[in-house]
């Protein structure tokens, strides 16, 4: 009995280890590893646990009735990732071409649901050539039901899509729909519509990598989060950012031990920032003097350059920072910038992790596309997501914060925990200049000497208004920092802030400008 038992079994997982030979040699002449590679890569040793392996479709028609893989073209499953539970579905590009079929897309749908049950993370591995036409309208309502739980799981677990091949047509809409989106270049491409739809209703070519590829989401739509060369380095980065999530939006990020000094002053930081609001300085540098051991992991790098969005850990605990980065058209906030930080501070408040909003903004992008484009709607959503927050939130002024962008950034007046800032700060309606202009340019223009007349005016009016004191007589700023300190202000700060607890009023949910 037993041998005949282990006969059959070994008859069964013969049939479904994996296709043929030569479809597994295109798949590597691709670049691309199998998927049984990638969830070696993805989940600590030997601990991926499968489910319905044997499970196949039941559609006849057009030839399926002699093709009747095992899996269906998608592997489901858990397993653990640094020790912790993270659930899975992976496709496998060598069966139908990853395509989804009713029995493929009832294995993904039963997957999510466990992972929403159990309050764990979920990636899915993308290889799939959308809908299976075989298979008709039940293959589109497969996708229907993924939506559907991508959305049910919005904000309660983590969800991370990695495109590891081509997602097209209303595929598409699922990475799009979850917190994170991996892609590897030259291997992953997401569009609605393809090169040929889009040839012949525009007239346009285009490739399939120049239409939706890796390098396009990542700097032009800002649909992809990361983008990387290969996918080992893309799965590690996968398994490094799920170490910096909490499983569910009911826990805390895991806290990891550090030899780096709690008071450690970054004494670097005194020389980085320049006096003069005009110079331009990095502020990745300033981020990587204040993070434990100088490690974070930036989103969205090559997109809305002109605001920096990264998770770090100070003193081992994850924190989320929303900083202005000079280099890029000043640190303006603009259509795009806003999108990015308040889709970055929307997802650190799902998942508890505290907020650190570092300034140095001279105010929004002006222009007739910005404003034809809705930077106010934009704009509005930073405001919004800030607003909505609950996490801790501290905001550290560096230089420049002027107008409304001033205020958007975490102000106090909308619901920032504490406010800190440096002595080169300038908090303002405008510049010294535009202010000057607009209020004295009677006496500035009767005058004999203009120019001597202005440059007077707009040093009075730096030393009236803009002091770095200012604000803080004014309570708007609970300290005017020493730069050296600020790791050791902030990592306090926030262990104080540790139980905050705060409750929205009681809704359905917000309506928040989209």
């Amino acid at each position: 009995m037993r041998s005949a038992v282990e006969q059959l079994a070994a008859k069964h997982r013969e049939a479904y280890d994996g296709p043929s030979a030569d479809a597994t040699e295109r798949q590597h002449t691709r670049g691309k590893l199998t998927v049984r590679e990638r969830l070696d890569v993805l989940f600590d040793e030997d601990t991926f646990v499968e489910l319905e392996p044997l499970r196949r479709h039941r559609a006849s028609g057009l030839g399926l009735e002699d093709r009747k893989p095992y899996t269906d073209g998608v592997v489901v499953g858990w397993g653990e990732v640094h020790g912790r539970t993270v659930f899975v579905y992976a496709h496998d590009f060598r069966i139908f071409g990853g395509a989804l079929g009713e029995a493929h897309a009832q294995k993904i749908h039963k997957i999510m649901d466990m992972a929403l049950a159990a309050g764990a993370p979920l990636v899915s591995l993308n290889d799939g050539a959308g809908a299976r036409i075989q298979e008709g309208v039940t293959a589109l309502a497969g996708y229907g039901g993924i939506f559907q739980r991508n959305t049910r799981a919005s904000g309660v677990i983590p969800q991370i899509s990695v495109m590891l091949g081509p997602c097209a047509g209303g595929a598409a809409y699922s990475p799009a729909l979850t917190d994170f989106v991996f892609m590897v270049r030259e291997t992953s491409q997401m569009f609605i519509t393809g090169p040929d739809v889009v040839q012949a209703v525009t007239g346009e070519k285009v490739s399939q990598n120049g239409l939706g590829g890796a390098d396009v989401h990542a700097e032009v739509s800002g649909v992809a989060h990361f983008a990387y060369d290969d996918e080992r380095t893309c799965l590690e980065e996968v398994r490094y950012l799920l170490s910096l999530l909490p499983q569910n939006n009911m826990e805390m990020p895991p806290v990891e031990p550090t030899g780096d000094p709690a008071d450690r002053r970054c004494e670097e930081l005194l020389d980085l920032v320049p006096v003069n609001g005009n110079q331009p300085y990095d502020m990745r540098e300033v981020i990587a003097a204040i993070a434990d051991d100088g490690e974070y992991l930036e989103l969205q790098e090559r997109w809305a350059n002109s605001v920096i969005c990264a998770l770090t850990r100070l003193n081992g605990a994850v924190v989320g920072i929303v900083a202005n980065q000079p280099q890029s058209l000043a640190g303006v906030l603009d259509i795009h910038s806003s999108e990015k930080a308040a889709r970055f501070v929307q997802m650190c408040d799902a998942f508890n992790i505290p907020l650190v909003t570092m300034l140095d903004v001279p105010g929004f992008l002006p222009g007739v596309d910005q404003e034809h484009g809705g930077i106010i709607r934009h704009g509005a959503k930073l405001l919004y997501a800030y607003c909505n927050a609950t996490v801790p939130r501290i905001q550290l002024i560096l230089r420049k914060a002027y107008g409304g962008a001033y205020i958007v950034m975490d102000s106090r007046s909308v619901g920032a925990d504490l406010s800190f800032a440096w002595p080169t700060n300038e908090i303002a309606v405008m510049g010294a200049e535009g202010a000057v202009s607009v209020i004295f340019r009677r006496e500035i223009a009767g005058s004999t000497d203009p120019v001597t007349t202005r440059n007077l005016l707009i040093q009075e009016y730096r030393e009236e208004l803009m002091h770095p004191y200012y604000a803080a007589e004014r309570g708007l700023v609970d300290d005017v920092i020493d730069p050296a300190e600020t790791r050791r202000i902030l990592i306090r700060s926030l262990a104080v802030l540790r139980s905050k607890h705060a409750e929205l009023p009681r809704r359905k949910h917000g309506n928040q400008p989209v």
